[in-house]
């Protein structure tokens, strides 16, 4: 455990260091971010801002995994190859959005499919190497223990865990705060119960992104000087989802990621209202923008989103450690 916070400690270090002249670069470069007109009408104050900080976040903790943790953990592969790849995915979608380029018709549309079929390789991937390269096949239950699943069942599982948590994560990112936030709390509570079924490399690796997702919300935080982006939200995503899997817990995604599983709904309910009644349900989707119109500052709804996610990831932990 001393050896997981030490080194998440120094990953916030690093990761607060060299932000500052990564926005300044950033900024340089003119790599700010074109606000949708579809969006709240306040945060159209917020077009120009530096975007792709998901970047540097996701450089650090490749880094620090592969000094720390990857010679006598080589499985940790699996985190780093599900990372990198949906890093490059999110780069591409973030080239789509910045200030003064050129938008691609349809872009928007496209982007969902080519996310869905991200998570959908992913999860076969995992579930893949979960099973049969890590000998993985065991489910755990709240209250009701330990169970073994076959080997389809594994990947099926990992299809829908990959591509609905990581769908779910990008969708949390639209305030400033509150992403880095809530994935602090979600990779914290999984350190935890890593720790507790004796799986320190994981512990330290949730640490790890823990730290540099800490040094990432120094800037980050409102008013925000650099946004995620999809670069990060996407990878950030998949990675909670792998950690979920290769610790059998998965099921409590739904419980540590309460926030994600909200915003992930709101949209859904949204969309079906609409398309079914004709009528939306919330002032505007995901969750965190009807809050914002119905007269919350955004500072509010980031902090109570917070303290939602925190009673989450709480309880997640003693779920875990009681089952």
């Amino acid at each position: 455990m001393v050896r997981a916070l030490v080194i998440g400690s120094v990953a916030m270090l690093v990761m607060t260091i060299m932000g500052g002249p990564f926005v300044a670069e950033l900024r340089r470069r003119g790599i700010g971010k074109a606000i949708s007109e579809d969006g709240p009408e306040s945060h159209l104050s917020k077009a120009g801002t530096p975007t792709m900080g998901g970047l540097l976040v996701i450089a650090v903790v490749l880094v620090f995994t592969l000094a720390t943790n990857f010679l006598d953990h080589p499985s940790v592969l699996l985190l780093m190859g599900v990372i990198a790849a949906a890093a490059a995915v999110g780069f591409a979608d973030d080239l789509l959005t910045i200030q003064g380029r050129e938008r691609i018709g349809g872009h928007e549309r496209g982007g969902l499919v080519v996310k869905a079929l991200l998570g959908a390789v992913l999860g076969v991937v995992v579930g893949v190497v979960v099973y049969y390269g890590m000998d993985r096949s065991d489910v755990y239950v709240p209250h009701y223990g330990r169970y073994q699943w076959t080997a389809v069942a594994v990947v099926v599982t990992s299809i829908v865990v990959v591509a609905s948590t990581t769908s779910a994560v990008a969708i949390s990112d639209g305030l400033d705060g509150l992403l880095a936030g809530l994935l602090m709390l979600s990779y914290g509570a999984y350190g935890f119960i890593a720790l507790a079924y004796g799986d320190s490399y994981l512990a330290v690796f949730c640490f790890t992104v823990v730290g540099a997702l800490g040094g990432f919300l120094w800037y980050n935080a409102h008013p925000a000087r650099v946004f995620m982006g999809e670069t990060g939200a996407l990878p950030l995503g998949a990675g909670l989802a792998v950690v979920a899997m290769m610790t059998g817990w998965w099921l409590l995604l739904l419980v540590i990621g309460i926030v994600f599983v909200a915003e992930a709904l709101s949209d859904v309910v949204q969309i079906g209202s609409f398309q079914l009644r004709g009528k939306r349900v919330l002032k505007m989707a995901p969750l965190h923008h009807h809050f914002e119109l119905g007269g919350w500052p955004e500072t509010h709804v980031v902090m109570r989103f917070w303290l939602a996610g925190a009673a989450g990831a709480a309880l997640g932990v003693a779920l875990a450690l009681t089952g």
